[in-house]
């Protein structure tokens, strides 16, 4: 029996009861026109199969009734030899249709991951920070491959049993049409629990793969680096084996009850191909007796009606599965239609070269409702929670000269970190405009303002890979002299050399081989390696130790020097010398000035700055 009658793939709740419309059906459509020829070749060769399926059984009741019953011994050869020259014909068709199936298929995944992969990357960080990084990762995997099946085992099943199914049919009732007749007696019999037992395990797939999505993504959060880590400090290991083993169990469970109603169904099949067997023995015996059927006739009926009930089977169960495969191509569809908030106009701008200024006009900021940035079928959200509306900024106006350095203090949640996310075009502000060199950021190009902004958050990030992967990661096309001149200025070229493999040592998941003043230090390098003329930094040394902050400020004078940056400071010794401070409270700046105007002045700094130095 053909394993995707029983193929179905998961759907989240917020999919699960949906009917799928004319327009997805006409969108997936669309992904098929470039492969418009291979499919049309595809389908050819299915029916070609179909027919060579039918066509040995005719020739095996002729070999008996023209050769064997007659004593022809050269009509036996001849058929023989052509049944086995359409046994060899239909191999090769099957390689062939496979070959062509697998470029379909294969193609159309590598289409859809790309197309998937390419949009999420262009999602905005709230997009990241709301969905589970397990279903984003099952969105390029499990459902790209269920949208797979439309296009090939759905689409060969379908032609391929239906053809197989008319000709059986036409064949049976052009040699017998009594016993064709009662033989479909039994098909009810069949098609009632075929339908049943198919949908069930529709069902039991979708839980199955709920499961094994819901088992992914806790597997995710706790085998990171930073997982691993939390669980080890805070963890309960017999809880985390318990909740584990729960998910397992249910896995477990939804494939025993799979694997049994998969066995009934075939003990089934098998039931009621037996007794079309002797039901075509019986009468069919009855009527060679009284020879009104030949012997050859009745042993090719007997073959065909064993091969009826899979096309049948097949045919009832498509709706099920083209719809469960649909669904898949809806869930992607999901993620493509989420429209990223932060897009590149038609005829971008470029950033002008050298020291640029940064000027903030009226800029105001609420963060974007969640059904804005995220699907709920990609996080573990109330039904409530689809609105934010808080405001974080309320009309900040400020500039920032070209090669000057302009400090971000305030207290925790003022807002600091988000002036500066607007400044790298994370987002865009609700209202109000970001300029860098006089250039609106929303009609600046997204190369121009990556090469024009670089950014040092206060827990630097490193992919699992190299040293010289992750600083090349800034600046692809740079020698190895402007890498090690990046590592001088960052204070930790010594450091790269002492590692066992130097800059082809790797750093492990996020970095955390290296400590966080190595860390910040190599992320520096990376800046410098940039070589923006604009840096933001983010509290670049916040969760350092004295020796390792010292090391770091260092490095970040040599990144600073000549260039506008934009600096959050915790810790506001690491401020004094600024060209002016911005005050930050509750989304607003209340003050602006030197480090000593504003001390002078009293007010919210100077309460911060005696906080810090009153011992």
């Amino acid at each position: 029996m053909r394993g995707g009658t029983f193929r179905s793939f998961a759907k989240d709740r917020s999919v699960q009861d949906r009917r799928i419309g004319r327009d997805t059906a006409r969108r997936v459509a669309s992904y098929g026109r470039p492969f418009l020829g291979k499919i049309g070749v595809y389908l050819a060769l299915t029916i070609l199969a179909g027919a060579l399926v039918t066509a040995v059984p005719l020739l095996l009741g002729r070999i008996i009734d023209d050769g064997v019953e007659v004593g022809d011994r050269g009509v036996v050869v001849r058929l023989s030899l052509l049944v086995a020259g359409l046994a060899v014909l239909e191999a090769v068709v099957t390689v062939v249709t496979r070959w062509f199936g697998s470029r379909i298929g294969e193609g159309l995944i590598y289409h859809l991951r790309r197309q998937v992969f390419a949009h999420v990357l262009r999602q905005p960080i709230a997009f990241f920070t709301r969905a589970q990084t397990g279903a984003l990762v099952s969105r390029l995997n499990t459902d790209v491959i269920g949208a797979q099946t439309a296009f090939t085992s759905i689409l060969s099943g379908f032609v391929s049993s239906l053809v197989q199914l008319v000709l059986i049919l036409v064949a049976l009732f052009s040699m017998s049409w009594q016993i064709t007749l009662l033989a479909l007696l039994l098909v009810p019999v069949f098609i009632v629990p075929a339908r049943f037992v198919g949908a069930r395990l529709s069902a039991l797939t979708r839980r199955q793969m709920g499961l094994n999505a819901d088992m992914q993504a806790r597997m995710t959060e706790r085998f990171n680096v930073g997982g691993a880590l939390l669980v080890r400090l805070f963890g309960r290991p017999a809880t985390e084996d318990e909740e584990y083993a729960e998910r397992a169990a249910g896995v477990r469970d939804s494939g025993i009850a799979i694997a049994v109603n998969r066995v009934f169904f075939m003990a089934a099949l098998g039931l009621v191909a037996a007794l079309a067997t002797a039901l075509v023995y019986g009468m069919g015996g009855l009527m060679v007796v009284a020879g009104s059927l030949t012997t050859g006739t009745l042993v090719a009926m007997s073959t065909l009606l064993t091969r009826m009930y899979g096309p049948l089977t097949s045919l009832s169960n498509v709706r099920v599965d083209i719809m469960t495969a649909l669904v898949s191509f809806e869930r992607i569809f999901e993620v493509l239609d989420l429209r990223p908030l932060v897009a590149e106009v038609d005829r971008p701008r470029g950033i002008p070269s050298g020291p640029v200024s940064v000027d903030l006009e009226g800029v105001s900021f609420s963060y974007p409702s969640a059904d804005e940035v995220s699907i709920a079928s990609l996080e573990q959200r109330p039904e409530a929670e689809t609105q934010d509306g808080h405001r974080v900024l309320e009309d900040v106006t400020a500039t920032v000269p070209a090669g000057s350095m302009v400090a971000l203090v305030g207290p925790s949640g003022a807002g600091k970190t988000t002036l500066t996310t607007l400044v790298a075009r994370l987002y865009d502000p609700t209202a109000g405009r970001v300029r860098i060199g006089g250039v609106d950021l929303r009609e600046a190009s997204f190369d121009a303002l990556r090469e024009t902004v670089g950014v040092v958050t206060q827990e630097a990030h490193m992919f699992n890979d190299t040293v010289r992967a992750n600083l090349l990661y800034a600046r692809p096309e740079a020698s190895e002299t402007q890498v090690w001149h990046a590592l001088e200025g960052a204070r930790i070229a010594d450091l790269v050399r002492r590692l066992p493999d130097g800059l082809d040592t790797v750093v492990g998941d996020r970095g955390h081989r290296l400590s966080g003043g190595e860390k910040q230090r190599l992320a520096i390098a990376r800046l410098l390696l940039k070589s923006p003329a604009v840096v933001v930094l983010d509290e670049a040394t916040a969760h350092l130790d004295s020796e390792s902050e010292a090391a770091v400020q260092r490095a970040l004078d040599e990144a600073l020097q000549g260039r506008t940056s934009l600096v959050i400071a915790h810790r506001l010794s690491t401020v004094r010398d600024a060209d002016q401070i911005l005050v930050l409270e509750h989304g607003r700046v209340v003050q602006r000035g030197t480090h000593e105007q504003l001390l002078a002045e009293g007010g919210l700094y100077a309460a911060l700055y005696r906080t810090q130095f009153r011992d």
